[in-house]
C-alpha cells in the first residue's frame, strides 16, 4: 500500500491530484501547525486577461496565538467574497465548462462555511470528483495520531499497514531515509508532471489551480493530468 499526505491547500494545482492518483490512500495533514506566513492553505493561483489572478482566503489570526490547521476560522467581514466570485466570474466566462462549476464557485465564495478546513476540503473533493480520482482521503485529526515532526509519517505509514511512502522530489531533503528503514518503510520519491493544455488569455502559465484545467478542458482535464 502506497500512502501519502500533503496539507490541505485551497484549491490546489493539478499535481496535488497526480500524488494522490498514484497513492492509495491520502492523508490531508489538518493537525500540524498553521504556517505564519504566507501558504498555498489560504491562496492560489488562476488566469485573467492580465496574467496571474491569486485568489485568497482571509483567515483569523491576530491574537490567536499558533493554531493548527483545522482550527483556523475564515473571517468573512469585508466584501473579499464578493470581490473573488467577481474576478473568477470575469476571467472565466468565456471558459468552455465554466458554467459546469459557477454554481460551486459561488458556494466558495459564500457564508456557509466558518473553518478554513472544510472550504478547503470541499474544494479538494469537488476537484477529485470532477477528475475522476478515487484515491481514498483520510483526515489527520479524524485518526487520533498527534505525533509531530518526522515521526508523524512514520505513525501514520504504520496505521493503514503501509508499506511505502509517496513523497515529491523537492521534500528528499526534509525527510530522514534512514527512520523510514528501520520501520520497514520504502520511500519512493516523484516529480508530478506540468501539464499543458488550452488556457485562455495569452501565453499558458504553469501550475494553476487545477480549476483552470477544469474550466477549459472538462472531461479531457483528467487524461490531460495523467498523460492521456
Amino acid at each position: 500500500m502506497i500512502l501519502t499526505t500533503n496539507q490541505p491547500y485551497f484549491s490546489p494545482f493539478p499535481g496535488f491530484f497526480y500524488k494522490a492518483y498514484i497513492s492509495d490512500v491520502f492523508v490531508l495533514l489538518d493537525s500540524v501547525q498553521f504556517p505564519r506566513g504566507t501558504t498555498w492553505i489560504t491562496r492560489n493561483r488562476f488566469k485573467n486577461d492580465q496574467g496571474t489572478l491569486w485568489m485568497t482566503i482571509p483567515v483569523w489570526k491576530k491574537g490567536l496565538g499558533l493554531q493548527n490547521i483545522n482550527e483556523v476560522r475564515i473571517c468573512h467581514e469585508g466584501h473579499w467574497s464578493r470581490k473573488n466570485l467577481a474576478s473568477l466570474q470575469q476571467a472565466y466566462a468565456h471558459a468552455p465548462y465554466f458554467a459546469e462549476h459557477v454554481n460551486f464557485a459561488r458556494e466558495m465564495f459564500s457564508n456557509r462555511y466558518d473553518k478554513l478546513i472544510d472550504l478547503n476540503i470541499a474544494i479538494i473533493r469537488h476537484l477529485m470528483a470532477h477528475l475522476a480520482i478515487e484515491t481514498e482521503i483520510k483526515l489527520q485529526s479524524d485518526l487520533g495520531i498527534n505525533s509531530r515532526g518526522r515521526q508523524l509519517l512514520i505513525d501514520l505509514c504504520k496505521h493503514f499497514g503501509a508499506s511505502t511512502f509517496l513523497a515529491q522530489l523537492y521534500a528528499r531533503k526534509y525527510l530522514d531515509a534512514d527512520l523510514f528503514q528501520q520501520a520497514g518503510i520504502e520511500l519512493q520519491f516523484f516529480k508530478p508532471p506540468s501539464c499543458i493544455y488550452p488556457q485562455l488569455w495569452g501565453d499558458f502559465i504553469y501550475d494553476l489551480s487545477a480549476f483552470d484545467l477544469l474550466f477549459n478542458c472538462g472531461p479531457k482535464a483528467r487524461g490531460i493530468l495523467l498523460g492521456n
